[in-house]
């Protein structure tokens, strides 16, 4: 183990890359790792979480990293008082954020249960009422997200305002929508965890019983139990899906042979039957299609709601292959069947007290667990959607008025600088001066680009410092797939036989050609039946699970989203091998064994 440990390096022996110097100052100083801190941070064991923060930050986008992690540690430390685990630590280290859970020490976990069953029950008794709830809120922050608008400071305040008494100028407004919406965007973030963590914790109980009664027993058998979900993140893609089927079912595939999206549309509604399509693609457009081929955590996402083309892309390769005699809707009835099947087969093994015992953990996680999946839809994706849209607006706003040249500048600011800038705007409007900003911000824009490009052409180290003798903490092996094992992999290259390991995420061999991506954008690329290989998936990725015959990822644990998409959609999958993306290069044959966790390259 000591010469395993000695592989990682410190934090601060990593050098920085060529042209990326300075790159600290596009981060706030409680993500550094700092000198005066040094004895603290190299005795911790820290991972790249690429799963979730797969490329290097904007200096804006730091505020997701923020609002995200603070969330996720006030509901486990302070709201429920999860037994195990408090929040998670974080740092910046190239552009690239890595995480540190922070277990409860031993001798406290016992009296943090009591706490935690009352809190937690509270939940889990009440779970469709504050579930409903949960919505209503998150609906209502949309909504008030979305009405925000940000116009320029007039010329001269209207008369009215003078006559009228009113006492202020436009630049309140300015200001409270700027503060408006990263408030709302924060409060976003606390509602994201205030159910995550209890789906993940009844699942993990569950997970602990099963252990207890089978020791042998597969972690996928467990995780069969409660496949099968109907998860509203899976909406978008189904809406595309029945969009398809429609399109072919009404003598309208032909029309979308075109490119333009618009073209298309235009030639739709001349076509018998065309309007009625039309009819149903604007009632998938809202709220399904406030979708990104992204995660939602960067500035650079795109939104299929804001870019057609995407699911018009999608739409697309359905009609052909709905055409093609292909089934392109997910096995959900083989799914739950073999759910089914699998839970009678454990059950008939316990006694009866067992099967009391077993029947209500079961129950309870299928209950709660399509949240796991769910959040993201209205929160990853609606919520923030909507709240980069503005963000986007406002940075075109302060471009136009001659503070940087690109509509997308603003974003190499961080949070409290945009702040700044809309004083220097609002001062400058109201003095009748020049803005200073504009002698300022185009260069160093500029030098924070270059930055942020170099940071980005990198790839990130997967851990630092010394790993524990043995990981515990659950969250981190179910969400990230970071066990003992995985570390090790990290380490070795590969097993004795030239096989890459990862966790075992979805059942199933498969052979294929691979197709390695490391963006969304690339999504085009995937042919039919090939193996998808990638640092990580995102939920959105869904439409082209029905194509592939199989994803291996560098990260990702039993609960990923890797994992679980793929055991939705039926397809064999192998996560966190740590490597396979750069291991593995498109075209080369692979065996995927998801059932033993192995990536075989054939040739």
């Amino acid at each position: 183990m000591d010469a395993m440990k000695s592989m990682f390096p410190s934090a601060f022996e990593v050098p920085t890359p060529k042209g990326a110097e300075g790159w600290q100052d596009l981060y706030p100083y409680y993500t550094h790792f700092l000198p005066q801190r040094r004895q603290q941070d190299d005795a911790t064991f820290w991972f790249c979480n690429s799963q979730h923060w797969p490329t290097p930050f904007r200096p804006f986008d730091t505020v997701m990293l923020d609002f995200a992690i603070k969330g996720l540690g006030q509901y486990n430390t302070r709201h429920l008082l999860v037994p195990p685990a408090n929040g998670v630590d974080y740092r910046i280290l190239n552009g690239y954020v890595y995480f540190s859970p922070v277990a409860v020490p031993g001798e406290q976990i016992e009296g943090r249960v009591p706490h935690f069953m009352e809190r937690a029950g509270h939940y889990f008794m009440n779970w469709g009422d504050l579930y409903a709830n949960w919505k209503d809120k998150v609906l209502a922050k949309i909504c008030e997200l979305d009405a925000l608008n940000f116009t320029a400071l007039p010329e001269v305040e209207a008369l009215e305002v003078v006559t009228g008494g009113v006492g202020l100028d436009s630049t309140n407004q300015l200001f409270d929508q700027y503060d408006k919406a990263i408030e709302l965007a924060y409060k976003i973030w606390q509602h994201h965890f205030e159910f995550l963590n209890l789906g993940y914790a009844a699942y993990l109980d569950f997970f602990g019983f099963m252990k207890g009664q089978f020791p042998q027993i597969p972690d996928q058998a467990i995780a069969k139990m409660v496949q099968g979900v109907d998860s509203e993140l899976f909406r978008p893609d189904d809406e595309i899906k029945k969009l398809a089927k429609l399109a072919v079912a009404s003598g309208l595939s032909p029309v979308f042979e075109g490119d333009s999206v618009e073209v298309i549309l235009a030639t739709l509604a001349t076509k018998p039957g065309g309007k009625e399509w039309l009819a149903q693609w604007e009632a998938a457009k809202d709220p399904w299609f406030n979708f990104t081929s992204g995660n939602g955590f960067y500035s650079t996402d795109k939104y299929w709601i804001d870019h057609l083309d995407i699911p018009m892309g999608y739409l697309k390769d359905y009609i052909k292959r709905v055409e093609e005699g292909d089934e392109i809707m997910r096995p959900t009835a083989k799914l739950l069947a073999e759910r089914d099947r699998i839970t009678a087969e454990y059950r008939e093994m316990m006694d009866d007290e067992a099967q009391a015992v077993f029947d209500g953990k079961l129950g309870l996680a299928r209950t709660v667990f399509p949240y796991v999946e769910d959040h993201n839809f209205y929160i990853e994706h609606w919520a923030l959607g909507v709240f980069w849209r503005k963000m986007r607006q406002l940075s075109k706003l302060l471009k136009d008025q001659g503070f940087w040249e690109n509509d997308d500048d603003m974003f190499f600011l961080n949070r409290n600088e945009v702040r700044d800038v809309l004083w220097d705007y609002s001062a400058g409007w109201a003095i009748g001066v020049p803005y200073r900003g504009t002698a300022v911000w185009p260069e160093e824009i500029a030098r924070r680009r270059r930055i942020y490009e170099a940071l980005a052409a990198e790839s990130p180290l997967p851990a630092l410092n010394n790993p524990p003798e043995v990981i515990t903490e659950p969250f981190t092996i179910m969400l990230w797939g970071i066990t003992s094992d995985a570390v090790e992999r990290w380490v070795k290259s590969d097993g004795d036989d030239g096989a890459l390991r990862g966790m075992a995420g979805s059942p199933g061999v498969v052979e294929g050609m691979a197709r390695v991506l490391r963006s969304p954008d690339q999504l085009s690329e995937l042919q039919k039946g090939e193996i998808l290989v990638t640092p990580v998936t995102a939920p959105s990725w869904a439409p082209v699970f029905g194509k592939i015959g199989a994803a291996v990822t560098d990260i990702g644990g039993m609960m990923s989203h890797a994992a679980i998409v793929c055991r939705e959609y039926g397809l064999p999958a192998v996560t966190g091998t740590g490597n396979a993306s750069s291991r593995i290069k498109t075209g080369m044959r692979l065996r995927v064994d998801g059932n033993a966790g192995t990536v075989t390259i054939l040739d």
